[in-house]
């Protein structure tokens, strides 16, 4: 019975030591369990590292390349610092579109505006340009015209230059395209908009008046009396000419071929126009000179007092003052307009 009750105890002994073995074993699994799932969790939320390409700054290249009016494709790697201007009207543009800083020398004739006049001359287009003087500025940009010849532009691209050759525009709209070419040139593009804008508005504001014009004077644009007897003017074509016309007068030089004419006295007392202004004022011409002449006595513009000495610059010059010529013209052709 003894033998009984032992054998009893050692198999109650080893089931529970089975049950604490099993027990242990589940709590340790589920520990592991409990161990466990914040791993799985962390593992399941780990956020990937986004790596982000390098962003490509697109940098503005400020090289310019234009076609001037030789149809040579001129290079600039950055917008002209040190002009020179090798016209008087280009010197004019170039100060009107902001550019006035940037302008380094000037041709003999160029006198406007006053600040122009304080710059070195190189000479002029119709006689010998100082090379010498042009180099010694160190331009970066040698802006001519047609008053330069094939053979000066030559002569200083050889000299290594950068030369621009500015066409001399037919018209206003030619000449904003000036404006702007020289703009871009130089880096004044909003500049350059902004004074075309302002030079439209005063045109416009003339062709209003004289819209109400109740006739067409005949006009003789007097360029050039060194024989006064053969006097010089401006035909069809020249902006004395669309000038005149667009101040709502008639050019009597228009009625002959050519840009430039040379009339006869005859012609012009033949002709008898009611206004003639004095392109050539600045030679010391004066509406004194012009009664005098023999047989001129006869005209309309002298029994009338309709001689006028006109700064021929605003005419002739094919730059931006060419507006202010239009506002001269429109009040000597139409003063009552403008009373």
């Amino acid at each position: 019975m003894k033998n009984l009750r032992t054998i009893y105890s050692i198999i109650l002994i080893v089931l529970l030591s089975f049950g604490f073995t099993a027990c242990s074993a589940n709590q340790n699994s589920a520990e592991e369990v409990v161990e466990n799932e914040p791993n799985e969790v962390v593992e399941n939320n780990v956020v990937e590292e986004v790596v982000e390409e390098p962003t490509e700054v697109m940098v503005e290249s400020t090289v310019i390349e234009l076609t001037d009016g030789l149809d040579r494709l001129v290079t600039l790697e950055a917008p002209a610092q040190r002009v020179i201007g090798l016209a008087p009207s280009n010197i004019e543009i170039l100060f009107e579109v902001g550019a006035g800083a940037q302008v380094v020398g000037r041709e003999d004739f160029a006198n406007y505006p006053a600040a122009a006049l304080d710059l070195p001359s190189v000479g002029g287009s119709f006689g010998d340009l100082n090379t010498e003087v042009i180099l010694s500025l160190n331009p970066d940009l040698v802006l001519v015209s047609s008053l330069s010849t094939q053979e000066q532009v030559i002569s200083l691209e050889e000299l290594g230059l950068n030369v621009y050759y500015l066409t001399n525009p037919n018209d206003l709209d030619g000449l904003y395209e000036n404006m702007r070419i020289v703009a871009e040139l130089t880096g004044h593009a909003d500049d350059a908009e902004v004074a075309i804008d302002a030079l439209k508005v005063r045109v416009d504001a003339v062709m209003d008046i004289v819209a109400n014009a109740e006739d067409t004077p005949l006009v003789f644009y007097e360029l050039d009396s060194t024989d006064p007897n053969a006097p010089w003017t401006a035909g069809a074509g020249t902006f004395m000419d669309t000038l005149i016309t667009m101040a709502a007068g008639v050019n009597m030089g228009a009625s002959f071929e050519g840009a430039w004419v040379q009339v006869s006295a005859e012609e012009v007392i033949a002709q008898d126009p009611a206004m003639i202004v004095l392109g050539d004022a600045i030679w010391g011409v004066t509406p004194e000179d012009v009664a005098a002449r023999p047989g001129w006595e006869s005209l309309s513009a002298i029994a009338n007092g309709t001689i006028y000495p006109f700064n021929d610059d605003l005419a002739s010059r094919p730059g931006p003052r060419l507006i202010e010529g239009l506002e001269e013209l429109a009040k000597l052709i139409h003063p009552e307009l403008f009373e």
